[in-house]
């Protein structure tokens, strides 16, 4: 029977990818934008979201949150039905001279780096990004459980995003391997990791995930930020950061808890500069 369901859910999944290309980038945000804000708030996770928000902008009323949260699910329905569309999509992202330059000067080094990246916007297109700019990369990305959706997923995201690294045991020794390798190494680091060092998010404290930081004071990469910001009209803007100058200890080794903090703030000030594009419904302070 369990057999069975895989099939019949991966069989679903594959119908859902083949509709949503058929209806082209547009026609399939606009659909996850009309669907998810209507079917989210029926579901705990609304909840969770407004109680994030009432966490994080205490001075705000209750409508405006409630607005903000709108627009995050019509945010995640938008995301949702364009992975099929990435590709499209980045043709349609623009980047500042300072991207182009600090994305040419990565490669030019030839040399290994770190970047970061958060829940906003259209969260995977920092991954297609470094890859279609020309930067050997790799991804570390969360499998389904379901292992024939997970090799459909491999298989789209693959040509697009470069090596992909499953979370999961086995994922620490992948990442240390393609640093070794002198791939540029991308992972989204906003959501609660809860083996983390509990350092503050919205004035919060919060369990932050701290392997950014652990690789860096072990190989001594650059650590860059990378964000998609969505524009009207389909568009997207990606800003990459200059290399951050981490915090250290006192013997001059990045100071791991210090520099996750240092990330967390710096995606905060992301959130706060578009509040409706992050993903509230993640329970980021429990």
């Amino acid at each position: 029977m369990r057999e069975f369901g895989e099939r019949l859910l991966a069989a679903l999944v594959r119908a859902v990818f083949a509709l949503l290309r058929a209806l082209g980038p547009d026609r399939a945000s606009a659909l996850g934008a009309f669907l998810a804000p209507r079917l989210g708030r029926l579901t705990r996770n609304h909840r969770h979201a407004m109680d994030n928000l009432r966490l994080a902008f205490p001075d705000k009323t209750e409508a405006e949150r409630a607005a903000i949260a709108r627009e995050a699910w019509a945010n995640l329905g938008r995301t949702t039905c364009e992975y099929v569309h990435l590709d499209a999509l980045f043709d349609r992202a623009e980047a500042d001279e300072a991207t182009h330059a600090r994305f040419a000067a990565l490669k030019a080094s030839g040399k290994p780096a770190l970047v970061f990246a958060a829940h906003l916007a259209n969260w995977e297109l920092p991954a297609v990004a470094a890859h279609r700019m020309g930067q050997p990369a790799a991804i570390l990305y969360r499998t389904p459980n379901n292992r024939r959706i997970a090799a459909d997923i491999v298989a789209l995201r693959e040509p697009i995003m470069g090596r992909l690294i499953p979370a999961g045991l086995a994922a620490p020794i992948r990442m240390a391997e393609a640093l070794d390798e002198g791939l540029t190494l991308g992972m989204l680091v906003d959501q609660r990791f809860g083996r983390g060092p509990r350092v503050p998010f919205f004035g919060v404290p919060a369990a932050s995930n701290p392997f950014l930081a652990r690789l860096a004071r072990r190989f001594g990469a650059p650590v860059h930020g990378l964000r998609a910001i969505r524009l009207p009209g389909g568009r997207f803007r990606l800003e990459l950061t200059e290399p951050l100058e981490l915090p250290r200890d006192a013997r001059g080794q990045v100071d791991v808890e210090a520099a996750t903090a240092m990330v967390n703030r710096i995606i905060e000030g992301w959130v706060r500069e578009h509040p409706g594009q992050w993903l509230w419904m993640h329970r980021r302070w429990r």
